[in-house]
């Protein structure tokens, strides 16, 4: 693998007109602040143009020289320690941009000073200094790139001053602070800190704590605990992480012969508890209904050893350059001043911090987690952090090194990123160097947008050695270097603003350069190709993206990434060869495009890669909508007979090989059947057979098995029968051959698709409709056919439910339409009770109300019955059925035997004796005889016979029916009554 790749990541540079040499340098939005080694007690503004392009913005007086200094981007302040008098005072510099106006005024006050309106209303055109004092000297700072609230670090403990905005009047908003929370940090003297959304990172010498603030639910039981705030357990940590530095032993001072060391230590998540540093929460808002309360999570903590070698310890060993970077969600916008926190959704947080040569780069997410190691070709001095670079500074080199930022953020976005669909270089990718450019002499750096600000100082003998001439410019050159002086020139420090090339620019760089390595080394084609499209997704993944000139350039270039890794995964044999199906399908390119680029014309000896293969088989598996020429289909043939046959069925069955030669296909297959025979491959000769008109092949084909066979010899390829274009299922010429000659084994077939979640109830349904060439509305019978067949196999209740309904809802729509099926149904009532479980034996008391029944009910026979003996189970739902039966009332035989079961089923024997008696009293004696048992016998003397008896008497002997029923009725009441 390849670790230093020559590229060209740094374009021009610009000289910042510094009158006086910085001593403390930052960077606001389009501006660069600096603060001098001398005595002026200034800090210089520069504006920040196009290239790089420096010019005076203005400058402001500070209370004294400064020692560390920082910018918010929301809010838009300095915040600086400055010291006097041997005292060192934090200040915030508010509204600084007015002096660029010509305004010189400027108002101090202290923090949380409640301001007046005539006073504030000068504050629009002057600057406003806010004085932060602090019971202890402040060490370092950090403001939040989220939300602007400022973190100082000071002897035991930090403070946070949250970023308040006091609405003052309409049309005045002043920015102030508040100090809300200390966390007192005992036997910890932090030399940096980062914040940023309550992320901390601490770092001193040699130790690292990461902590994140919590919100907490307030209630009566802790708030007492949440003001005391959360310690680290008091129990040691196996392998010597328990503090024995001199600090804590002060006896131990007088032991100078010894040195004391602690082992290195790695504490992540839960486990970062046990790092001993015992943190307390100290609330300092003012008391308020709305006061947030916090507890401490401990993420990481780590702890380093000096340096050993053989000549003893390097007492410069210590840790710099803490920082945390966050990313947002792509596709948010970023506002120029952020204000809320809720402008940009957070995605990712990442943490780095550097030892001399070497640095760590973490990923704070659910899972604490270090994603690379930095090793550095010689001692650094600072390092910085973006989401598509790092930049170290050596005692001669500005480095360049990838990072893993988007990689982890793009998972952190999506976690089902890593699919046939999608895909992302690993964020365990090696880590490379993209650029050594030499500079003598650095010193500091920092970066913002696409420019890194680098302080270079010359020591003496750089000065020296850089002034001595060559042999052969020595005359000429002599009397120049004899004439300079000492001036302040000689000094040899200088402050460049370095333009970083744009995204595209090196983009294609690096895809240029990864080509020298595709015929050599292809992992390190792949690597370099990955880098390039880890660099574009960083881009597109920055909150000011949607607003950016090279939106469109940064979409086709990750699309172009996408293809050549694409290509890469395909051509290579690689382990990862599977990429190649999500990295094309991201590019957007069609199949046919993808083989313009791997197929070679007229290479008949043309080797094809695993990837490739891969990637073909999956997307002709697929219901793509793209169709292949005849002469690309022909060629995809031919690759995938001799790297995969057994594919051959699913691949001549894809919609994209529609128009392939029906006779090359079959040759094919002949082939394949040869080596191994399936009943899959027998159904697909079948099909292009029909399609080339060929009846006695097909014949022949299909008899070559059973038809239960065939039937499940469908489940291998279900696009034999139904295939999907714009996503609906449309019949094929198979389906509607068989459809006309077997549409008993296309009902089979069909059942065993649904049995085997191959096609859904309601694509069924549509592919039935327009197998029949129904209206939507329209029910063809062979629809009704798959239902009753789905009723014998389907043990799912949901779906038997619905099935029920549905058959039902169709026998009342041609029994009260008097409308006959269009085709002979497949099966007869007598199959369907033999063969499913759901379909009842008709009860006798129904034959005795038919017999009086219409004649025209005779055509209708077969729905009748069905429906009588689907009531007559105990498998569908009275209750959800009463809607749909609706349509068949009481006047005629067929809708009275409806209603009676309905209340039989229900419980109702009183009503649906009512109903016998009203519209059939001789079938009363027979409902009664079959359907009252049990707790409803009683039935028999309460309603049956008092009513045959009442009717009787008042018709006399002129009816016979109420008296055969009424002799019918006391029969079993006289056996009852002797028993």
């Amino acid at each position: 693998m390849v670790q230093l790749y020559n590229l060209h990541p740094f374009g021009s540079q610009r000289v910042v007109p510094c009158k006086q040499e910085p001593a403390h340098f930052c960077c606001g939005q389009d501006v660069l602040f600096v603060a001098s080694t001398a005595a002026s007690c200034r800090v210089d503004v520069f504006t920040v143009r196009e290239q790089g392009r420096c010019e005076a913005l203005g400058s402001f007086a500070t209370l004294g020289p400064v020692l560390r200094m920082a910018h918010s981007s929301a809010g838009d302040y300095l915040v600086t320690i400055e010291e006097k008098s041997k005292a060192t005072f934090l200040r915030a510099y508010m509204n600084w941009r007015c002096m660029s106006a010509g305004s010189s005024r400027v108002c101090v006050r202290m923090v949380g000073h409640k301001m007046e309106e005539s006073y504030s209303e000068a504050l629009k055109e002057q600057m406003s200094v806010v004085e932060m004092p602090l019971s202890d000297p402040p060490l370092c700072i950090s403001c939040c790139p989220v939300n602007g609230d400022l973190l100082v670090g000071c002897k035991n403990k930090l403070v946070i001053f949250c970023l308040k905005y006091r609405v003052i009047n309409q049309n005045l908003t002043v920015l102030d602070f508040e100090r809300s929370l200390i966390l007192h940090i005992d036997n910890l003297i932090p030399a940096e800190v980062a914040f940023c959304a309550r992320h901390i990172a601490i770092t001193t010498e040699l130790d690292v704590l990461i902590l994140k603030l919590e919100l907490v639910q307030q209630s009566a039981d802790r708030t007492e605990q949440c003001a005391r705030g959360v310690s680290a357990p008091e129990k040691a940590v196996d392998g010597g992480v328990k503090d024995e530095s001199p600090s804590a032993h002060p006896l131990q001072l007088e032991l100078d012969e010894f040195i004391i060391c602690q082992k290195p230590v790695e504490l992540l998540g839960e486990e970062s508890k046990l790092c001993e540093i015992p943190v307390t929460l100290e609330s300092t808002e003012l008391p308020a209904e709305d006061t947030k309360h916090f507890q401490v999570q401990y993420l990481l903590f780590r702890r380093f050893a000096p340096d050993q070698s053989p000549f003893g310890f390097c007492e410069e060993m210590k840790l710099h350059s803490v920082q945390l970077l966050p990313v947002y969600q792509t596709g948010i916008p970023a506002t120029a001043y952020e204000e809320t926190e809720n402008k940009r959704k957070l995605l990712s947080l990442f943490c780095f911090f550097s030892l001399p040569h070497v640095g760590y780069l973490y990923s704070l997410g659910k899972l604490v987690e270090l994603i690379s190691t930095y090793q550095y070709s010689e001692k650094s001095e600072q390092a910085v952090l973006t989401p598509q670079f790092l930049h170290v500074i050596t005692s001669q080199n500005l480095q360049c090194f990838t990072v893993r930022c988007s990689a982890a953020a793009a998972r952190s976005e999506d976690p089902y990123i890593d699919t046939t669909v999608k895909a992302c270089p690993p964020v365990t990718l090696d880590v490379c160097t993209l650029r050594m450019q030499l500079f003598i002499g650095p010193r500091a750096i920092c970066h913002f947008k696409n420019h890194i600000i680098l302080l270079t100082k010359a020591d003496t003998e750089d000065i020296t050695e850089r002034r001595k001439p060559t042999r052969r410019m020595l005359s000429r050159k002599a009397d120049s270097i004899k004439s300079r002086t000492n001036s302040e020139s000689e000094l040899g420090w200088n402050l460049y603003i370095i333009n970083t090339v744009s995204t595209i620019q090196l983009y294609r760089e690096m895809v240029e350069y990864s080509r020298t390595y595709e015929n050599v080394k292809t992992e390190s084609c792949i690597h370099l190709l990955s880098e390039a499209h880890l660099l574009v997704r960083a881009a597109i993944m920055d909150p000011h993206f949607l607003k950016s000139d090279e939106k469109e350039d940064l979409l086709r270039a990750f699309r172009e990434s996408c293809a050549f890794l694409g290509d890469c995964y395909s051509r290579f044999d690689t382990k990862d060869y599977h990429l190649a199906l999500p990295y094309y399908r991201m590019s957007g390119l069609s199949m046919t495009e993808v083989l313009k680029r791997l197929v070679s014309e007229g290479d008949e000896i043309q080797t094809y890669e695993r990837g490739f293969i891969f990637y073909l088989t999956h997307s002709l598996n697929e219901d793509s909508n793209e169709e292949l020429s005849k002469e690309s289909g022909n060629k995809v043939l031919q690759i995938l007979y001799l790297a995969d046959p057994v594919q051959l069925p699913d691949i001549l069955c894809s919609p994209s090989m529609r128009n392939i030669c029906p006779l090359t296909a079959v040759k094919y297959l002949q082939k394949v059947e040869k080596m191994m025979p399936s009943v899959v491959l027998t159904l697909t000769k079948a099909f292009f057979a029909l399609k080339m008109g060929d009846l006695a092949m097909y014949e022949r084909e299909m008899h070559s098995y059973k038809e239960t066979t065939l039937a499940c010899g469908f489940i291998g390829q279900p696009r034999l029968l139904q295939q999907r274009k714009e996503g609906i299922v449309t019949p094929t010429e198979f389906a509607v051959h068989l459809k006309e000659m077997q549409p008993g084994l296309l009902v089979a077939a069909a059942v065993a698709l649904h049995e085997n979640s191959k096609i859904e109830l309601e694509e069924a349904d549509t592919f039935f409709k327009m197998l029949c060439n129904s209206s939507e509305n329209t029910i063809p019978q062979l629809l009704v056919d798959f239902w009753e067949a789905l009723l014998v196999v389907s043990s799912q209740e949901k779906i038997l439910q619905e099935l029920l309904l549905r058959v039902t809802s169709q026998y009342v729509w041609r029994i009260s339409k008097k409308q006959l099926p269009e085709t002979k149904p497949l099966k007869t009532t007598e199959d369907l009770i033999n063969s499913c479980c759901h379909f009842g034996l008709i009860v006798p008391w129904i034959a005795s109300i038919m017999s009086v029944g219409c004649s025209s009910d005779k055509d209708y026979h077969e729905d009748i019955s069905r429906l009588q003996s689907l009531l007559c189970s105990q498998s569908i739902n009275i209750a959800s059925a009463l809607p749909v039966l609706e349509p068949l009332t009481e006047a005629d035989s067929v809708g009275l035997t409806v209603h009676v079961l309905c209340n039989t089923r229900l419980g109702n024997y009183e009503e649906a004796i009512d109903q016998l008696l009203r519209r059939c009293p001789d079938a009363a004696v027979f409902y009664a005889q079959h359907e009252l048992k049990g707790d409803s016998q009683a039935l028999w003397w309460n309603k049956l016979l008092p009513e045959l008896c009442k009717r009787t008497r008042l018709t006399g002997n002129d009816c016979p029916v109420l008296i055969s029923s009424l002799k019918g009725a006391a029969a079993p009441l006289l056996c009852f009554w002797e028993y």
